[in-house]
């Protein structure tokens, strides 16, 4: 078994890793709602260059939503310029003009990328994040006024590392009918998550961090996660540091859910946890988020469940079109243009509390036009 392995450890570690080179630049911290950056330059006055972001609109529910998004950036006259690709998730691989300008423009907004369920295919999603070194994946579930649901005071970040873990792609098939699947877990991705989540507290007035482990078990992988994250906290001595098991943490995100700040997990829990918190705070169709890392952002839906959506959807175009809105509005953060970001904010959650416009998942019947009409003229 050691010597199957072995050559999969070495191409993992050979060659310089992207995550490895020098910083170019600092990392952007994506603030929560209502965080104010830089002000920005006014584009009616000529004075603004416009920021060109590159679109991929994706695959079932994609096109429905990021058009959405486009209708509404267009009304705000905000100074973005979208370059649209046609990406699907059953490609080889992500086509070299759109690599070329995700990092050129430096920012994606991408709609869902269908990944294929066994058969040996490679999830471009996943692909973008390490070609790119979008280490961090950050999702804010929080409660909407006016949409009821089962639990209140619920504002969760969960911040999950995107690189590595379950999700390293490192497989084989030992002998026929046995497959080792390998969690590579490093100190070096371990510290720099956790940085990201203490910072991201600091920077945003957030009180706890929380670190979500499974170190009972998988003592040495999760264990060094573990030893990362407590090695980070006592650098932020103002924040407080707690850690909690993974399934102790799903009974209690379904019990208490208003206990929980930020979280910080790795890759797998990030995504159970993020999915499971999206819920309970109004579904995964409201649920803003984006992946970030030295250089690039890439904003897409948060909760990745329902992302792409069901034909019968697709087919009558009613597509919940909120949650990628929330995501633009982080992507206008990133850009520094807080005051688009918060026009379009106040516009989605006006919407939802007035409650006339809603699709089915939040218990309506409109549809993603009708929805996105509703926001435009809600606009400030």
């Amino acid at each position: 078994m050691a010597q199957r392995t072995s050559p999969i450890l070495k191409k993992l570690l050979s060659g310089t890793p992207s995550h490895l080179r020098s910083c170019l630049r600092s990392i952007t911290y994506m603030p929560r709602p209502g965080y104010h950056a830089a002000k920005p330059v006014n584009p009616i006055t000529g004075d603004g260059i416009p920021r060109s972001v590159t679109l991929i609109p994706g695959d079932g529910i994609g096109p429905l939503v990021t058009g959405a998004v486009e209708q509404v950036i267009k009304a705000m006259k905000a100074p973005v310029i979208f370059e649209k690709f046609d990406v699907h998730g059953n490609m080889n691989k992500i086509p070299d003009e759109v690599m070329d300008s995700i990092k050129r423009n430096k920012v994606c907004l991408k709609g869902g990328l269908i990944t294929p369920v066994g058969g040996g295919v490679n999830s471009l999603n996943v692909m973008l994040r390490k070609e790119l070194d979008l280490f961090v994946s950050l999702v804010n579930c929080f409660n909407l006024p006016g949409l009821p649901t089962r639990h209140d005071k619920v504002d969760i970040v969960v911040i999950r590392e995107n690189t590595e873990g379950e999700y390293s792609g490192l497989e084989h098939e030992v002998v026929p009918g046995v497959v080792e699947s390998l969690k590579v877990i490093t100190k070096f991705c371990s510290e720099r998550i956790a940085q990201y989540a203490f910072e991201y507290a600091h920077l945003n007035n957030r009180k706890t961090v929380t670190a979500v482990h499974k170190a009972n078990i998988m003592k040495l992988a999760d264990g060094l996660f573990l030893e990362s994250c407590r090695e980070i906290a006592k650098k932020y001595p103002k924040i407080k540091y707690n850690e909690i098991i993974v399934d102790n943490c799903c009974m209690q995100l379904v019990s208490k859910p208003e206990q929980f700040d930020v979280m910080v997990t790795p890759n797998l829990y990030g995504n159970l946890v993020a999915n499971t918190a999206a819920g309970i705070a109004g579904g995964t169709g409201v649920m803003p988020g984006g992946n970030v890392g030295i250089e690039y952002a890439i904003f897409e839906q948060g909760a990745s469940a329902g992302n792409v959506g069901k034909p019968k959807m697709v087919e009558k175009r009613k597509a919940n079109p909120v949650a990628l809105l929330l995501s633009s509005a982080m992507m206008l953060r990133h850009l520094e243009l807080p005051e688009f970001a918060d026009r379009l904010e106040n516009a989605v959650k006006r919407v939802i509390y007035e409650g006339k416009y809603r699709t089915k998942d939040l218990g309506g019947s409109s549809t993603t036009q009708e929805v996105t009409d509703a926001v435009i003229s809600a606009l400030k």
